[in-house]
């Protein structure tokens, strides 16, 4: 009976940590994702300066 528990409370700790990385990948996704939107917004002000100093 004591191995029973054992392997439950192991197959538990193996969730939580799981779900942990999983939701650090999703978060990751979603940071890098803002960040090459904020990039992108960058790039396009540059060109966008350039034509009006060009002009």
């Amino acid at each position: 009976m004591k191995s029973l528990q054992n392997t439950k409370m192991l197959n538990a700790r193996y969730f939580v940590v799981l779900a942990a990385f999983l939701s650090s990948l999703l978060t990751g996704c979603a940071t890098m994702e803002g960040a090459g939107e904020d990039i992108e917004s960058a790039g396009e002000e540059i060109s966008e300066t350039a034509d009006d100093a060009s002009n």
